[in-house]
């Protein structure tokens, strides 16, 4: 047996040695799904296939990048570094330049992201005279990608009588209108967005019938990861790719489906096993990440899913502890909480802060876990904060650089043609954007038509004068390499400049990233070549480099940090520890999720996948008070707590041994059946108020007055004593000690409290 076999448990070699055939790997969380991927590309070429025959697809550059290290130090050769592995966006980039002129565009075309999309169609929005307050450009684009997700052009978008009808019903009859004229720019730009990148080769494969059997013959063997993240458009691609030979491999995890919202359908995972007669069916079911309780937690979670492949993790680890299940007052104590935990356990068990993850249903939940972490000076990132090409000096730079490569690329030329300032205003502007719809012209060619176009005086000096500049280094693109041409222009165009006079803290840290910016071209341009291997160093090349860049590539380690993040974002990720915050009502599961038996079995997934993320431990906490929209609104516990086993769970939430929590109502003696009680939190606030009954004379006082040391009366929580007071008079905040209903924080401008007096 092959020595890269050994490691593999039966299954996994399994997977590995199948290789003539439709075979489909359902592979579970945290059971070796990439080991079994890149030995099984390694088998085959060790086998005699030629790597150039095989295409490999994922949906991150980081997934690629460690599949092809894995594969070269697996075999010890460089035919790694002919393999088609990528995403798809990139693998399918790199396929369109080489046919795009058979689409009418250019070799060179710009590859626009997200932000320059949005760009152009509020450029369009404004120049239809649309209201944008109804026809909000997040919106619209929205609308138009999951359009081009599901395959249709913006003529079959319009023939469709029920998309029709839905706009009309949301007061935006002209989105298909707008969908025309955004499709339209962006080929007159000669520039495709993401969702172009798949829809242009879908249109490649089915209307060049050549095309297609070129690659099909190319591809002996197709393999694609995370296939249930597949959309329709990714789906029917690969369909088309493998039909010849269909050596089609799959590998992905119904219960990690979790994209719908970017147009991801869990059902191509269900629709793969009616698509080939002889499939086979691979499941990985041994776990190598998390301890046994963790694993047991998650199943037990999962099978409350109908829609779902029948399968059973487990692991030869030991139990482990049991999942922790923490109640606080307000999220704010549960950013508290959290730090503290953080705390305790690196001085306890010498954990480091890169150890911890934070995990939450929303962004917005981060602020409190931000300042808490702040205030013990505990060091952390934003997995999936703002990247580094998505600032503005930055994209500022690079809208230059692609000017000189394409400058067909409107949205490019209107972000800096008048930055930093040389008098072409908007006026200026829009009679350009004008005169290049009514000529059907671009609007570099409206520039370089100016003076017979009518421009005169200061203003034909300063579009004459941008025009020279980007022709001059223009002329350096065949003899210099990307780094000479992105510092000329980077000088002669003034940005570099421009930033540098800002002395302010804002303008020399947007100074640095333009530095940094510049190194990183240097870099590229000097990372010496491999025996073999010929790297183009051009400009071009490295704009599709750094486009098709994703959030993973922007959020590497980043040193002893701990790290919080969207659980949408942790996907495919692993700690040691793991909290999973806001499990509440309406937040988690969403509140646009509840009343839909497939959305919610969507947001089951998510807590599924936010479980898995863990090797050791695993908390989870909520708030019974949030502010949302301006209120402090109360919340019921998530329904996904009640659906954990009691056996597995920790649910004494005491953090002080003396004082009974606030959600685990009256005072009763310790028993194991109590403690399973307290995962149902649904009946806390019942319980609760029944413990106290107002006094006669009850009436609410004003509190501005209050002081430490006065007591109190609450009408739930009944008698107690103001221990500290924090907070401005505007949110000032009491602690009280109710005595045996614990000590509670409470909100002076929502309380109802007596003070008793005499």
């Amino acid at each position: 047996m092959q020595d890269y076999l050994l490691p593999l448990n039966e299954q996994q070699r399994e997977a590995v040695l199948y290789t003539e055939g439709a075979l489909m790997i359902v592979a579970g969380a945290g059971s070796g799904k990439t080991k079994v991927l890149t030995t099984r590309i390694g088998h085959l070429i060790n086998n005699g296939v030629d790597s150039f025959r095989i295409l490999a697809l994922t949906f991150t550059n980081k997934a690629a990048k460690e599949m092809k290290e894995r594969i070269e130090h697996m075999l010890g050769n460089s035919e790694a570094r002919n393999l088609y592995i990528g995403t798809f966006h990139s693998v399918f980039s790199r396929i369109l330049r080489v046919e795009a002129e058979r689409l009418g565009y250019p070799n060179n075309f710009t590859i626009y992201d997200t932000d320059d999309a949005k760009s152009v169609l509020k450029n369009i929005i404004k120049e239809q005279n649309l209201d944008e307050k109804i026809y909000k450009v997040a919106y619209v684009f929205n609308r138009i990608s999951a359009s081009k997700n599901n395959l249709y052009t913006y003529k079959e978008y319009q023939a469709d009588h029920a998309a029709q009808q839905e706009d009309a019903r949301s007061n935006r009859p002209l989105i298909g209108q707008l969908f025309e004229a955004y499709s339209k720019r962006c080929f007159k730009n000669g520039a495709m967005d993401f969702d172009d990148l798949l829809v242009n080769m879908y249109i490649l494969l089915t209307n060049f019938p050549e095309v297609l059997a070129k690659y099909q013959h190319k591809f002996r063997y197709v393999m694609i990861d995370e296939y249930q993240d597949t959309n329709l458009a990714q789906y029917h691609i690969i369909k088309l790719l493998g039909a010849v030979h269909e050596n089609i491999c799959v590998v992905g995890d119904d219960a990690q489906s979790i994209y719908s919202f970017r147009g991801a359908s869990m059902e191509n995972i269900f629709q793969f096993q009616k698509d080939y007669d002889d499939v086979k069916i691979i499941k990985l079911e041994q776990n190598y990440r998390s301890s046994k309780t963790i694993l047991d937690a998650a199943n037990q979670v999962i099978t409350n899913n109908k829609n779902q492949i029948k399968k059973e993790l487990w692991t030869d680890k030991a139990a482990g502890e049991k999942i922790k299940l923490v109640g606080t007052f307000t999220d704010n104590d549960e950013g508290k909480f959290v730090a503290d935990a953080i705390i305790e356990h690196k001085l306890r068990n010498h954990y480091k802060n890169k150890d911890f993850a934070i995990l939450y249903r929303t962004n917005a939940q981060s602020r409190a876990f931000e300042e808490s972490l702040r205030r013990l000076n505990i060091n952390y990132k934003i997995f999936g904060g703002l990247s580094f090409y998505q600032r503005k000096e930055v994209k500022d730079y690079v809208a230059y650089l692609r000017i000189l490569v394409n400058t067909q690329d409107e949205e490019s030329l209107r972000r800096i043609i008048n930055y930093p300032a040389r008098g072409i205003g908007t006026t200026t502007i829009n009679k350009i954007s004008f005169e290049a719809q009514t000529q059907n012209k671009t609007f570099w060619e409206i520039l370089l038509e100016a003076q017979s176009i009518g421009f005169k005086g200061a203003t034909l000096t300063a579009i004459q004068d941008f025009v020279l500049m980007i022709r001059n280094v223009q002329g350096m693109l065949e003899k210099k390499n990307a780094y000479e041409i992105a510092f000329e222009i980077g000088k002669v165009s003034g940005i570099v400049k421009d930033l540098h006079a800002d002395k302010t803290v804002e303008g020399l840290a947007r100074y640095e990233n333009l530095q940094e910016l510049q190194n990183s071209i240097k870099e590229y341009t000097e990372t010496p070549t491999e025996d073999g291997e010929v790297v183009e160093r051009s400009l071009g090349a490295y704009l599709q480099q750094i486009t098709l860049l994703t959030d993973a590539n922007e959020n590497e380690e980043d040193g002893d940090t701990v790290k919080l993040m969207t659980i949408h974002a942790s996907k495919g990720l692993e700690f040691p520890c793991v909290f999973v915050v806001g499990l509440e009502e309406n937040i988690f599961p969403s509140s646009m999720s509840m009343y839909d038996r497939e959305d919610l079995e969507e947001e089951r997934r998510l807590f599924y996948v936010a479980i898995t993320r863990a090797k050791e431990k695993v908390w989870i906490s909520f708030a019974s008070n949030r502010y949302r929209f301006g209120s402090l609104i109360q919340n019921e516990p998530s329904r996904f707590i009640d659906e954990l086993p009691t056996q597995l769970v920790d649910a004494n939430l005491s953090s002080k041994p003396k004082k009974q929590n606030p959600f685990a109502g009256p005072s009763k003696p310790a028993s194991p059946s109590s403690a399973d009680k307290t995962i149902q939190q649904k009946k806390v606030f019942s319980s609760a108020s029944t413990t106290h009954v107002a006094s006669a004379n009850f009436k609410e006082d004003d509190t501005s007055g209050l002081e430490v040391g006065m007591q109190v009366e609450h009408q739930r929580f009944g008698f107690g004593n103001v221990t500290s007071l924090e907070g401005a008079i505007a949110n000032k905040i009491a602690t009280i000690d109710f005595g045996t209903m614990g000590e509670k924080k409470i909100m002076l401008n929502y309380a109802k409290l007596r003070i008793v007096r005499g």
